[in-house]
């Protein structure tokens, strides 16, 4: 296949697209670190378009704000980077694109921007399930080290595509 990505995220994507279409599922991602890496994988895959609904990119917190109306209390209280800030993301994402399941990343890419509570390679992600209860915060948070800006990247952009794959439960009977 004719890809500039590396094979084991568009692999990854294949299997999230393969696993969502064959139940019907619609997908949706809201990024900051990742930068739109998601999606690209995504749609990297030929039928992608069966599946994929819409990606945002909200690399800033105006955009977080603006573009998937990101509470500014949550966003000045827990800061960008947080299991908060990425529920809010991903329930932004699902009522706005109207797909059956979105996933939320946001973190600390590097080289620069890490605290002490919050270094280099701190990334979260957040599901969100059309119908679920939005009191069942589905988080988590991930702290990969520096592995440098792009191997940061690579790695959020992994785990937020395993969270798109159907759990036992989401599969038809």
């Amino acid at each position: 296949m004719d890809t500039i990505l590396p094979a084991a995220l568009v692999d990854a994507a294949r299997r999230v697209v393969d696993a969502n279409k064959a139940i019907g599922r619609r997908i949706t991602v809201a990024e900051s670190c990742t930068g739109g890496l998601v999606a690209a994988a995504i749609t990297e895959i030929p039928g992608s378009s069966d599946v994929l609904e819409a990606g945002f990119v909200t690399y800033s917190n105006d955009a977080k704000l603006e573009l998937l109306n990101v509470s500014p209390d949550i966003l000045e209280t827990f800061g960008a980077v947080s299991i908060a800030v990425a529920w809010n993301m991903a329930q932004s994402a699902l009522e706005m694109s109207g797909a059956d399941v979105a996933v939320a990343i946001t973190g600390v890419a590097g080289p620069g921007g890490g605290t002490e509570k919050k270094p280099v390679g701190t990334v979260v992600f957040a599901r969100a399930e059309k119908g679920a209860d939005p009191g069942h915060v589905v988080a988590d948070r991930k702290d990969f080290g520096d592995l440098g800006r792009g191997g940061v990247r690579l790695q959020a952009a992994l785990c937020a595509l395993e969270l798109l794959l159907p759990s036992a439960e989401d599969e038809p009977a």
